[in-house]
């Protein structure tokens, strides 16, 4: 047993399932005061925030995380209860295990044991949690981020410990994340009877050739580190279950994950030509959940590759696949953010693991990474 373990056993035992903190944050500021943190409790709405600093110059260095887990599904599925984590076959089976518990222990056996070898370090370390990061992410990290920003504290790196890794511990860093645009378009027809089409207006019919344009329009080629621009219907509904009437309404839920070759309103503006070209009588309504964001090679990037290097003694690999994260709310106020953790194979899965192995090493990698920073 060591101490990161031992962090992540006491958290993972917590049914924080999101929007629930569920004593998480509590746990932790009680560790950090220890260390000479202030601690910052922000509730907003039903949401739970911690914002913990320790020192009050430059640079900051942040570690960002949640204590939310998503739902556990049906528990009689899984091998053990999801929240009365067990230790098998050296892997730590448990919801939250991998996404993100596991970082937050790393996180904090870290930043203690770097305390103890450098307590006079140059700069200051905070942590900022959240319990609304697998929720819709209203009430937490953006919120604590436009708190901060009122506050002038500024942040100039930051490590998010989402779980990063494929294959192997550090084998992937996220240095960025693609945008998110959703919408939900209703097209217009008018109802009738099939044997009497001309009485009718098929929206069905109207919108497969707008449709068709949408799946295969380029939007982008991506750049060094993006893909390209992918537009993907998620799903579609019309009719009314009966064979013999056309529908009045159909409606299209798409989302496009886009790269910074093009902003929101760029395919905002080309969608709408495209539906409006095929002239068909629609309502659109639009979800941005998230811009995309871009931590190029710098301080924290070398850091990090450094870091895994010395610890597991092979390269990273720069990474901005996946989906969003709440990287996207801290990058914007001019920060450095990559992410870091353990693997992502079983996240949000029955029977969510991680080795055991991986947690202590993980912390290691963070430990080297404020080392290189902040000495």
């Amino acid at each position: 047993m060591s101490e990161t373990l031992d962090i992540a056993i006491e958290l993972i035992s917590k049914p924080s399932v999101t929007p629930e903190d569920h004593n998480c944050q509590n746990i932790m500021a009680k560790r950090l005061q220890t260390l000479g943190f202030n601690n910052e409790h922000l509730r907003f709405e039903d949401v739970d925030n911690l914002w913990s600093r320790r020192g009050k110059s430059a640079p900051l260095f942040v570690f960002a995380g949640h204590t939310d887990v998503v739902p556990t599904g049906p528990l009689a599925k899984w091998s053990s209860d999801p929240f009365r984590p067990e230790i098998r076959n050296g892997n730590l089976y448990g919801r939250g295990a991998a996404d993100m518990k596991g970082s937050i222990a790393a996180m904090m056996t870290a930043t203690e044991r770097f305390i103890a070898k450098h307590p006079n370090h140059k700069g200051s370390i905070a942590f900022l949690i959240t319990s609304d990061e697998e929720g819709p992410s209203v009430n937490g990290t953006v919120k604590v981020v436009e708190h901060l920003q009122q506050c002038n504290e500024k942040i100039d790196w930051c490590l998010v410990g989402e779980p990063s890794s494929d294959h192997k511990l550090g084998d992937v860093v996220k240095n960025g994340r693609r945008g998110s645009l959703s919408g939900t378009l209703t097209v217009r027809g008018k109802q009738g009877h099939v044997a009497y089409p001309h009485l009718a207006d098929n929206p069905i019919h109207r919108a497969a050739p707008a449709l068709a344009e949408l799946v295969t329009t380029v939007w982008d080629n991506g750049n060094e580190f993006f893909p390209k621009t992918t537009f993907q219907i998620s799903n579609i509904n019309s009719g009314t279950g009966a064979t013999n009437v056309i529908p009045g309404e159909l409606q299209v839920l798409f989302n496009l994950r886009y790269s910074t070759e093009v902003d929101d309103r760029i395919l905002r503006t080309r969608i709408e030509a495209i539906l409006d070209r095929h002239q068909l009588k629609y309502d659109l309504q639009w979800n941005l959940s998230g811009k995309p964001f871009l931590t190029s090679r710098g301080e924290l990037v070398a850091a990090t590759q450094k870091a895994i290097r010395e610890i597991c003694g092979y390269e990273t690999q720069l990474s901005t696949a996946g989906g969003t994260s709440d990287g996207r709310f801290i990058a914007p106020t001019g920060a450095q953010v990559i992410e870091l953790g353990p693997l992502n194979a079983t996240i949000h899965q029955i029977d969510e693991h991680v080795a055991v192995a991986d947690l202590d090493k993980l912390s290691e990698i963070y430990e080297r990474i404020l080392e290189h920073l902040l000495i």
